[in-house]
């Protein structure tokens, strides 16, 4: 050794070049993760700024599928019944979408996640267990990556992504990105559910106020009911709503409105409280949800209404403490998102709501029909004690002048004007009885004012007001018997019109003379050729009880006139 020191080993230049590549990999390396976390925070923070929830569903799956470079990808709802009730899909085309036909429900490797709710990849998805295949015209997808989305405790749905661009498979970065990404989709659709919430709960506020507002300035029933169903159907996005209510002394529902995807089947129909949907609702006095209203088991009654429909829920219009006015039914189209509860709760208090409106209106109609009655009385008296007696008068007055008079023909042509008098009397007479009429029961009213209120219900089965004409002295001449089979026959016959002759007009005329004459007709499609007449015959029955007679026949211009006639004894 001379004592000279020894410098550092010269290093190879190859061995050089592979160290400077390899860290210009890990600075790449470096750089792309820096990118990455970079874009999944940007990601975060613009599916955190939607609070509109369809938007903030779209952009967390363009946000998944831009993180992980993936071809597809999509979001799905878990609804109650443990299957998906929405479906949001990116990278394939509307086109794509029309040709595969229906969305996924949650069978097969989708199901998988719902089953068992943890980060799932796969390099083939053909190759695990529960895979069975893609449908016709799908898009051909190899490699796999799935996580769920939880709000809290609960999971909402999963992220979905499939085909890693390149045709390599997702590895662990993807999947702690796509679970990242999760935790922070959970979170915004948290805050978009809250603040439909909050939104949809004000919508239902100002809609009670409408109808409250409606109901108290005066407005028919009719109108409010209308004013009812289109805010409610508005506010929950439905495409069918039902408003029926409950019959006189009998456990049943006449539907009164519907609106939307097959209304016309819903029309008119009378439905049992045992063995319907409404019913349930209307028996319970609580909201009942269906997740499906076509499989439903509590619908045993009534023809096939429900083609093409899917969640419902029904509400009863007031409390069983208070008496159900009614019972309110909406329905979506089938693959629609079932009923939530932050949706229905606020359609129970509405419903309450518009039936306290419409009991402090009918408590307005009873204050106003007192005011009707006491002035009622008041033309009674007046025309007894001032009409009446100066008609006396007049004719005591002709009847002392008679004597005076030579002439034969003028003495006859008094006597008849004092005749005319003394039957104008009876007719004043007549008529102070009927405004003075206080029955008790089912004929509290005389037989004009029963024809006018069948007439008025009648309006909203119809959907229009039939034209009525009365004549003689309704109130005075027909015995109760006969006015309480008249009023039934009148019920059951407007009733038929509207469940059967699809009529735009129909007209009522009771004519009290030597016989009470009852007439109805309408326009409609006329008595079907050897179609079901029990109706009908009833109808005769009740004439045949009373001694009178019965008649059906088609009219000239079309429609149906039935006449009605019992003699008055």
């Amino acid at each position: 050794m001379d004592g000279t020191p020894e410098g550092p080993a010269p290093v190879p230049n190859l061995r050089l070049d592979e160290l400077l590549a390899e860290l210009q990999a890990r600075l790449d390396a470096a750089r792309g993760t820096r990118d990455r976390v970079h874009s999944l925070l940007e990601a975060v923070l613009a599916v955190g700024r939607d609070l509109e929830l369809t938007q903030a569903l779209q952009h967390i799956v363009e946000a998944a599928v831009t993180l992980v470079d993936a071809e597809y990808g999509a979001l799905g709802v878990i609804g109650e019944d443990q299957r998906l009730s929405q479906f949001i899909p990116v990278g394939v085309t509307d086109e794509q979408v029309k040709l595969i036909g229906d969305l996924p429900s949650g069978h097969g490797i989708l199901g998988e996640l719902i089953r068992r709710p943890e980060p799932l990849r796969l390099s083939r998805i053909s190759e695990h267990p529960a895979s069975y295949g893609f449908p016709a015209n799908h898009p051909p997808m190899r490699s796999f990556l799935g996580v769920p989305i939880r709000i809290r405790d609960r999971v909402f749905g999963n992220l979905y992504l499939a085909e890693k661009r390149g045709g390599g498979a997702f590895d662990a970065e993807d999947e702690s990105v796509l679970a990242t990404l999760a935790v922070a989709a959970g979170v915004a659709i948290d805050n978009a559910r809250l603040y439909d919430r909050a939104r949809r709960r004000q919508r239902w506020l100002e809609a009670s106020a409408e109808v409250t507002s409606s109901l108290l300035s005066g407005s028919a029933e009719q109108e409010v009911l209308d004013l009812l169903l289109a805010r409610a159907t508005a506010i929950a996005g439905a495409d069918l709503a039902v408003v029926a209510v409950p019959l006189p002394e009998a456990d049943e529902l006449e539907v009164r409105i519907a609106v939307g995807l097959g209304a016309q089947q819903h029309r008119g129909l009378v439905l049992p409280v045992e063995g319907s949907l409404m019913g349930a609702a209307f028996r319970t006095g609580g909201l009942v949800v269906s997740p499906d209203v076509q499989q439903d088991p509590r619908i045993t009654a009534g023809p096939p209404r429900w083609q093409g429909l899917g969640p419902a829920v029904t509400v009863p219009v007031g409390t069983a403490e208070r008496g159900i006015r009614g019972v309110l039914l909406l329905a979506r189209a089938a693959g629609a998102p079932v009923f939530e509860e932050g949706e229905s709760g606020p359609l129970l208090g509405f419903a309450g709501q518009a039936a306290v409106a419409m009991e402090l209106a009918e408590r307005r109609r009873d204050s106003e029909q007192v005011a009707l009655l006491r002035e009622r009385d008041r033309i009674a008296r007046d025309l007894h004690d001032l009409a009446i007696q100066r008609l006396f008068a007049t004719g005591m007055t002709l009847q002392g002048a008679t004597r005076f008079i030579d002439h034969p023909e003028a003495t006859d042509r008094v006597l008849r004007a004092i005749d005319d008098l003394d039957e104008t009397a009876r007719t004043i007479r007549a008529t102070i009885f009927g405004l003075r009429l206080r029955e008790r029961g089912p004929a509290a009213a005389g037989l004009r004012a029963r024809v006018v209120e069948v007439v008025d219900r009648a309006t909203r089965s119809l959907g229009f007001a039939p034209a009525l004409r009365m004549s003689g002295l309704l109130d005075v001449t027909v015995p109760p018997e006969v006015a309480d089979a008249a009023v039934a026959v009148l019920e059951e016959a407007l009733a038929n019109a509207a469940r059967h002759a699809g009529a735009d007009a129909v007209t009522v005329n009771v004519n009290a003379g030597v016989d009470l004459a009852l007439t109805v007709t309408d326009d409609g499609v006329g008595l079907p050729e050897g179609g079901r007449r029990s109706g009908l015959a009833n109808l005769a029955d009740r004439a045949a009880a009373q001694g009178g007679t019965f008649t059906s026949r088609p009219r000239p211009g079309g429609g149906t006139e039935l006449v009605w006639q019992v003699p008055l004894r």
